[in-house]
């Protein structure tokens, strides 16, 4: 009997004997082959287009150079940080030498999956596109901090397919190059956070005066806070909104596990930040101040310091006695703009301010825009007649006057008479200008303003007199300042002196003008003659108490410009009042609220400074309208003994006014 293994048939497995089933799809081959030369053509493709961006993708070899523009640093005159232009860097520094909450805030804002992601972050791309989806816009980004840091060290900002593309070939690239803690580095040192601050360090040293090492957690939440939107959400401009800004990364932080929920209360609490940017007149000065670095020492290519002339302190009482007046009386007289010059008698500007805010224009109507000062410009007519022989006492006739077609009235169509040539200044009156201007010419005129300082475009013409030929205020004010200087020349200007960010002196100011441009005796009679109108004229209300003050207003057509310039011997001042459309204001002139605003500023900005007699000034003008003598009983003798308060006295003649002087203008 034979023993063996037990024999079975193993289960069948396949298609039956009947063979392979056949395809009734008679094309299946065609296809077949189509799609398969389809795949490599498209992976071809892919091939062709990673090439094309990965060769024209910008030097990598790059990485190190300081590929920025160099920072300009603008100093007040007490050494302060007025404003930095530029792109600032701060010392570079390790993420590990910071401290853990400066970039875990930065990481729970920017890029939470930074240490899994391999520099392209999928899920975070579709988290953000459902978030997007679902708000109707784009509320939410997908780049991680390698994608960011790629297109801050390399890209532009520009929003294309070929940038985004390149962007994420770069980001692979340096996660390949670099570890994560190597990457972040860069990124914390590379950022822009406002204020034309670039990397924590920098930020830190700017809004905290403290390195990046030392900042608090609420310091590092407001920060991170920035990334999102650094202009909005900076804490010198918006401090409210920082601070939100700065809770929302907190509360991100507790839910991410970084800190405790009471860490973040007690950091909430601590709200110690500094704004140090200039305000919005500080803002308009350093503007100024930048065009004429650039015109001193070119186009800069380094990093500098500059010193300026401006004053804080007069700046910050400039700027809120115009924002007052403009958003008082101004608002309801339909004042939109104003501007303020206050400067030195040699023509370093101390304040300037612009506009009523920068934050809504940065047109700079002290320096770029371009009015019709009025009578403001007689201050060029009564100085070259003066210069050819002409005195204060001099009479001249004030009554209607035509030349031509043209038949300029004094304001109010009132008319004095035989007036002196004081009067007609101080009063402001049209037809002795006008006749003064024809006695000298029209040249005389323009050549005066030429020498005080005047650049802009003049129309030799009879209009010239009252003020119809654009000016800016600071030219105006610098013109003004020739007499506080004693008839020497001056330059408004802004800069004391430009250096490299290691010492190296570049520029320095030396010299103080042109010289001498008016004579001692033209000096001493137009001195008089502005006195005259802040003491009783029609800048009376710029009279600042017993401090001796000259000056001129000036009003346009249809009382679309306000002006009112003068000076005391520490301080010299032009304001301007209007609308930029040219829209006529409610009869404002530049006696009223410009004149106003010169006192309540001169008043704020010499409190406790000694009073001291102006240049050329002889007799001290009395604070009542002094001399009233013949003009009072005229005008008492035309209106039949009754006083019209409404009418405002002139002085009295002296005896050398009642010597028999020629009066100029009868019968013209």
């Amino acid at each position: 009997m034979k023993l063996g293994w037990p024999k079975f048939r193993l289960p069948r497995f396949g298609w039956p004997k009947r063979g392979w089933p056949k395809l009734r799809w008679p094309g299946w081959r065609k296809a077949a082959s189509w799609s398969l030369i389809s795949a490599i053509w498209l992976a071809v493709l892919v091939l062709a287009v990673a090439g094309y961006f990965a060769y024209s993708l910008p030097d990598v070899g790059r990485l190190a150079a300081e590929t920025r523009r160099p920072s300009i640093e603008f100093l007040a005159n007490d050494g302060s940080t007025l404003a930095t232009y530029g792109q600032v860097y701060g010392e570079p520094v390790q993420a590990r030498e910071l401290p853990p909450y400066l970039p875990q805030a930065v990481l729970v804002t920017e890029d939470r999956r930074f240490y899994e992601h391999v520099g392209v972050d999928l899920w975070g791309i579709a988290r953000a596109a459902w978030v997007n989806l679902r708000a109707g816009g784009v509320v939410q980004g997908g780049s991680t901090i390698t994608q960011q840091l790629a297109k801050n060290l390399f890209l532009t900002n520009e929003r294309t397919l070929k940038r985004k593309i390149q962007e994420v070939m770069l980001a692979l690239w340096l996660e390949q190059r670099f570890s994560k803690d190597q990457i972040l580095t860069l990124y914390l040192n590379r950022v822009y956070l406002g204020a034309g601050t670039y990397g924590v360090d920098a930020a830190a040293r700017h809004y905290f005066d403290k390195p990046a090492q030392a900042v608090s957690l609420y310091e590092a939440a407001l920060l991170a806070g920035l990334l999102k939107a650094p202009s909005r959400y900076n804490p010198a401009n918006n401090p409210d909104l920082a601070d939100t800004r700065a809770d929302v990364v907190l509360s991100a932080m507790v839910d991410a596990g970084y800190i405790e929920r009471e860490m973040a209360r007690e950091a909430s609490q601590d709200k110690a930040v500094r704004p140090v940017t200039a305000g919005a007149g500080g803002r308009y000065f350093t503007d100024w101040a930048m065009q004429r670095v650039e015109e001193y020492i070119g186009v800069p290519n380094q990093d500098l310091v500059v010193e300026t002339t401006l004053d804080p302190n007069l700046q910050g009482v400039a700027e809120d006695t115009l924002v007052r007046e403009l958003q008082g009386a101004g608002a309801e007289l339909n004042v939109g703009q104003g501007a303020l010059v206050a400067m030195t008698p040699e023509g370093a500007v101390l304040a300037l301010v612009g506009g009523a805010g920068y934050g809504e224009s940065q047109f700079n109507r002290a320096t770029q825009a371009l009015r019709q000062p009025g009578s403001a410009f007689k201050l060029f007519v009564y100085l070259a007649g003066i210069e050819q022989g002409l005195e204060p006492d001099d009479r001249f006739l004030d009554a209607p006057v035509t030349l031509g077609d043209w038949s300029p009235g004094n304001y109010d169509d009132r008319y004095y008479g035989e007036v002196t040539l004081r009067e007609a200044f101080a009063r402001s009156l049209n037809s002795v200008a006008v006749r003064v201007t024809q006695e000298i010419g029209y040249e005389r005129v323009i050549s005066a303003a030429r020498r005080l300082g005047i650049t802009t475009d003049m129309q030799p013409d009879a209009s010239i007199a009252l003020g119809t030929s654009e000016v800016t205020l600071v030219e105006l004010t610098g013109a003004y300042a020739t007499f506080a200087n004693n008839g020497m020349g001056v330059l408004p200007h802004a800069l004391r002196e430009i250096r490299s960010r290691d010492g190296a002196v570049l520029w320095q100011r030396r010299g103080g003008g042109p010289g001498r441009v008016v004579a001692p005796d033209a000096l001493g009679r137009m001195t008089d003659l502005m006195r005259a109108n802040v003491a009783w004229g029609t800048g009376e209300a710029a009279k600042p108490g017993q401090r001796p003050a000259a000056g001129k207003t000036g009003t346009s057509q249809d009382f679309r410009d306000a002006w009112f310039v003068g000076f005391t011997a520490q301080l010299v001042t032009g304001v301007w009042l209007g609308n930029d459309d040219g829209t006529p204001m409610k009869g404002v002139t530049g006696g009223k609220l410009p004149a106003r605003v010169w006192r309540r500023f001169t008043q704020r900005a010499l409190q406790g400074v000694p009073s001291r007699p102006l240049p050329g000034a002889g007799v001290e003008i009395a604070e009542d309208s002094p001399n009233l003598g013949k003009f009072i009983v005229r005008v008492l003798e035309n209106l039949g003994g009754e006083d019209d308060s409404s009418k405002a006295p002139s002085p009295e003649p002296t005896p050398a006014q009642d010597s028999g002087h020629k009066v100029r203008g009868v019968g013209n």
